[in-house]
């Protein structure tokens, strides 16, 4: 038997919970693997609408583990738009090293809202079609940024915003099966 492939779930603090649960949710009922990893120096975070979660390690733990997984999901939220006021910080400069491991290792990355614009930050968008939020799309530059609800190209699943997950969770639970 085949093992099911392993996630690493990014969560930003503040996340959007309702993105962040969609994936978890699918995962947890078709039986997929997951860790969620804090991108910040706690394991408690807090969703966009004030919720405290604790969740399973943060991302410093992260950096070196890649191998460890198959796919790593970029779970936004209210802290992508104040990123670059706190880009310095050493759990965002650990987020744009994972996330340029996993891209350049070829893992599945999964994506929504400013997903897309994180993942084009590290360059290892070049050549592919990505969702993005629209206030995000300007800033796409390696890859090319469209209008759909939400793109699969390749090993990139990319979704405008938390609202259009839906469209792509299929074929992200089939990738990861």
């Amino acid at each position: 038997m085949i093992m099911a492939k392993k996630v690493a779930v990014l969560a930003v603090n503040p996340v959007n919970g309702c993105g962040l649960f969609q994936y978890l949710e699918a995962f947890f009922e078709n039986g997929i693997s997951y860790k969620v990893f804090a991108v910040s120096d706690t394991k408690e975070i807090k969703t966009n609408s004030g919720i405290s979660l604790t969740v399973d390690d943060v991302i410093a733990n992260l950096k070196g583990h890649e191998d460890e997984f198959d796919a790593l999901v970029f779970s936004c939220g209210d802290a992508v738009p104040v990123f670059q006021q706190n880009a310095d910080k050493p759990y965002n400069v650990d987020l744009m090293q994972v996330i340029k491991t996993f891209g350049d290792k070829g893992k599945i990355m999964i994506g929504h809202c400013a997903g897309a614009m994180m993942f084009d930050f590290t360059g290892i968008t070049k050549g592919k079609k990505v969702a993005v939020h629209p206030l995000a799309k300007p800033a796409i530059q390696n890859g090319t940024a469209t209008d759909e609800k939400s793109e699969i190209d390749g090993n990139f699943f990319t979704a405008q915003d938390e609202n259009t997950i839906w469209t792509m969770l299929p074929h992200i639970i089939e990738a990861l099966k």
